[in-house]
């Protein structure tokens, strides 16, 4: 008997303990569930926020390296630096940053407005914000990335589409920005070089970019300007000699 009762009181418990268990469980679940919905639901305040179709998913904040579109910027600042930059939010400024890059468009140019805390502004051939490419302006490719710190976006006039050639480099977070410039990468490596930019409006000595290139064209760095070639010197031809002329014999003249 004592045997018997022992033995029910053995399943009484295991039978108690596999019924809390499976609450557990299941509060577990629900709990679980639980957090997945309250993660929906601030997505779907944020994509409100950023103007976006609650259904559609946000880009990702970062990227796998690859050299094909990492931009590099030899700066006379002190080194290079390393820019992500993101065709999967914006493929046509990407494009045009590869395109002019590959031409030499940016070999030289300066970085003409640099505000403290603000952003550091480069790409003009004019070197005074008015100038551009050849190339067309580009259609607007806003995107919700953030204006944070090392964010690259592309410089434009009143116009929406009527970015070119011209780009800053964040250097504190101006989120005010967002949706209004087209973001297009973020520097990945060497932004004490970008915190060295001489500031200025314009600078009195400003940096310059001493060559662009494409991670996956192998250029090594550049620390500075090739030396433009001397001037080839003139060569002055001599001038023929002069034929000695022969003196002229005095005319006798007859004595009368």
């Amino acid at each position: 008997m004592r045997f018997t009762s022992a033995l029910k009181t053995v399943a009484i418990g295991f039978a108690l303990y596999a019924s809390n268990g499976a609450a557990l469980a299941q509060g577990g679940r629900n709990a679980e569930e639980a957090k997945k919905e309250e993660a929906a639901v601030r997505a779907e305040q944020t994509a409100k926020q950023l103007g976006l179709d609650p259904g559609s998913k946000l880009p990702p904040a970062t990227v796998p390296a690859d050299p094909q579109n990492i931009w590099d910027l030899d700066l006379s600042s002190g080194g290079r630096v390393r820019i992500q930059l993101r065709p999967d939010i914006a493929p046509t400024h990407v494009e045009r940053i590869k395109e002019l890059t590959r031409q030499g468009f940016y070999n030289g140019l300066k970085f003409h407005r640099v505000i403290p805390g603000f952003m550091a502004q480069g790409g003009d051939p004019k070197g005074d914000g008015t100038g551009g490419s050849t190339l067309p302006d580009l259609k607007a490719e806003f995107n919700p990335m953030p204006h944070l710190r090392g964010t690259v976006s592309m410089a434009r006039a009143q116009s929406e589409d009527s970015a070119n050639s011209q780009f800053f480099i964040v250097l504190l977070p101006r989120m005010q920005l967002d949706k209004k410039y087209t973001v297009f990468g973020r520097v990945i490596d060497g932004i004490q070089y970008v915190d060295a930019i001489h500031q200025g409006e314009p600078p009195a000595d400003p940096t310059l970019i001493l060559q662009a290139s494409i991670e996956s064209d192998g250029k090594p760095p550049v620390t500075a300007l090739p030396t433009p070639p001397a001037p080839a010197p003139s060569i002055i031809a001599p001038l023929p000699a002069k034929k000695p002329v022969p003196a002229k014999k005095p005319v006798a003249t007859k004595k009368k």
